[in-house]
């Protein structure tokens, strides 16, 4: 087994930080919001931060802009300002943000850019989404691109850009076209990868600050493993 390096305030992989934003790169098994399994969240992990950094009396304000699936890592937004906060949740309700991801899966899809739509219906009990073809009740229509960027020995890299954003979309898409991400036992995958985190990297934003307006992109370096490392 592979010892998991969870975010510390010690730590942190700080991508940008000015007065309203703060950008984390996330590892595997941070937990960006606070849920049943009682870990401390990644949202914690920056006020404790923020708090030591600023010497901040009191409590720290931190907005949770948008999440990333625990297994996966990369970029998350975080607001240190309620200003900012309303502005990023405007941003990112109307998809006025680019995002980029990359995936490694090891079989070679069909096409070597294509664009995907599938109907996603999520299923609360197992927390999966499954991917129909057609509209079926209750499902999301989920819209994504992609292409081959690197061949590696054994695996393919994809390149995403998301029109839509779905629950576990990237993810079930993906394992929808025979492409399921390398260590994602959840929609396919063999076998899990030794740090329990799945090949799946928020790589890329281009957001609009929210306060300045000015266009930030921001690129988070992929984790040091042997695969990443070969691209």
């Amino acid at each position: 087994m592979i010892e998991k390096i969870i975010s510390t305030k010690d730590n942190l992989q700080i991508l940008h930080e000015d007065n309203h934003i703060i950008v984390i790169n996330k590892r595997v098994g941070d937990i960006v919001q606070g849920d049943k399994t009682g870990d401390k969240p990644l949202s914690e992990v920056v006020k404790e931060y923020l708090k030591e950094k600023y010497n901040k009396p009191g409590e720290v304000f931190l907005g949770v802009v948008h999440r990333l699936d625990r297994p996966t890592t990369g970029i998350v937004v975080f607001a240190r300002t309620s200003k900012a906060l309303t502005r990023l949740n405007e941003l990112f309700s109307k998809r006025e943000t680019k995002k980029t991801y990359w995936a490694v899966v090891k079989n070679r899809p069909e096409k070597t850019e294509d664009t995907l739509i599938h109907f996603l219906k999520r299923n609360e009990k197992n927390n999966t989404s499954k991917a129909h073809l057609k509209e079926v009740p209750e499902s999301k229509k989920a819209s994504l691109d992609y292409k081959i960027i690197a061949t590696l020995n054994n695996y393919f890299v994809l390149e995403i850009n998301l029109h839509t954003g779905r629950h576990h979309q990237i993810r079930a898409q993906l394992s929808a076209i025979g492409c399921p991400i390398k260590g994602d036992l959840k929609y396919g995958f063999d076998r899990s990868n030794p740090d329990g985190g799945i090949h799946l990297h928020a790589r890329k934003l281009v957001f609009t600050h929210p306060v300045t307006k000015e266009t930030i992109e921001i690129i988070a370096p992929t984790p040091k493993d042997a695969i990443w490392n070969s691209i």
